[in-house]
């Protein structure tokens, strides 16, 4: 058994809402976490139509539960309503809940109770390299880090299955867009903007939607967790800076197959971009299973200048480049943002085996890297 890095504790004071793409391994999580809780799988249609048809009965078979029961009902979103049932039982009963789901947008968009603040959101991600025993690079890079994918030692037929049945056919059954086939090429188009600045217009146009229609879908892709906008950091405006956001997909292998990327060969673009999704990805689900406060954003100057990742108030930044030899002028971006903030702990994360100090910047290799991440060295001390 994989233990995943997302830790809840077992005596849970407060509810909380699990949420995690398809696939993340949530539901597996929460079994081999809390055996002893009582479990509701609402993905059981006749069960989710009972309740559909009755929400209360939750309330009736609940009520005569001791205090601190931990009650976990999986893929809430399914059956909304119940969270109304849900809020009583955690105001008269003093019960406990794991509200469980992969998209937040059916409770939004109803206006459905999402409890007052009386339950916080814990994210479960893809696997991280931290998990897995043999972490493989290329394997990851390949084909991504959710665990059917792999695991499995037929990923591309996964992908294939994932990406026709979830990304097309859930968008499809939650009427979350009128028009299929724009919103399908949106989806390639948004995969051919992977890791680069989002521009509405120029996606607008590739898909002959207006721009205030891709906004609304890169909402839906991040309401649905598919997908992130990574802010751009402008804390000091010393030069000017670009402002629009980068999109991700939340995993790399779901770009990679929409791209048909099959054979990523080291030293190649394609490659490259794989390696800095693989990295940001990483150091996203870190920030949350570490409870950061810190953000994650990019840098870059209308001049070209850039930096892949800037953690927090400018404390780490790190460029990501798959060359096996770092050379002075792959510090460009470094060190221009260095100085405007001279007290960033700068890392250049690489496939160079060679890990040193080169001025002021760090050179690690990305299996170090990943290792020492998850080692706590670069933690907010």
């Amino acid at each position: 058994m994989i233990e995943r890095r997302l830790k809840i504790n077992s005596e849970l004071d407060d509810s909380i809402f699990l949420f995690g793409a398809r696939q993340t391994g949530k539901s597996t999580f929460l079994r081999n976490n809390f055996p002893n809780a009582i479990y509701i799988d609402l993905l059981d249609t006749s069960l989710a139509a009972r309740y559909k048809r009755k929400p209360s009965l939750l309330y009736d078979t609940l009520i005569d539960k001791p205090q601190g029961t931990l009650i976990i009902i999986d893929e809430i979103p399914e059956v909304p309503e119940m969270l109304n049932e849900v809020h009583r039982l955690m105001s008269e009963k003093g019960l406990v809940f794991i509200l469980c789901g992969s998209s937040a947008r059916k409770l939004k968009r109803k206006g459905y109770n999402t409890l007052g603040g009386r339950a916080y959101p814990v994210y479960l991600y893809p696997f991280v390299s931290a998990e897995i025993p043999d972490f493989d690079l290329d394997h990851a890079i390949h084909y991504g880090m959710l665990p059917p994918h792999y695991l499995t030692k037929a990923p591309s037929k996964r992908l294939s299955a994932y990406i026709d049945v979830y990304l097309k056919e859930e968008i499809k059954q939650e009427s979350l867009v009128r028009n299929l086939s724009a919103f399908q090429r949106f989806l390639e188009v948004a995969a051919l903007t992977d890791g680069e600045m989002v521009n509405y217009n120029n996606i607008a146009q590739d898909c002959g939607v207006s721009a205030n229609t891709v906004a609304c879908y890169f909402d839906i892709l991040e309401d649905t967790l598919v997908g992130f906008r990574l802010p751009a950091f402008s804390k000091v405006m010393k030069r000017r800076l670009v402002q629009a956001p980068r999109f991700y997909y939340f995993d790399v292998g779901i770009v990679n197959h929409l791209l048909h990327r099959n054979n990523l060969v080291r030293g190649t673009a394609e490659y490259g971009h794989a390696l800095e999704h693989l990295v940001i990805q990483e150091l996203k689900a870190w920030l949350s299973y570490t409870d950061s406060v810190e953000q994650l954003a990019f840098w870059r100057t209308y001049s070209g200048l850039e930096v892949d990742a800037i953690v927090g108030d400018a404390r780490l930044a790190i460029e990501i480049k798959s060359v096996e030899e770092v050379l002075p002028r792959h510090l460009k971006g470094l060190k221009s943002f260095a100085e405007d903030y001279p007290s960033a702990r700068l890392i250049i994360v690489s496939l160079d085996p060679f890990n040193r100090r080169m001025g002021n910047v760090e050179c690690i290799h990305v299996l170090d890297f990943f290792k020492q991440l998850w080692d706590g060295a670069f933690a907010l001390r």
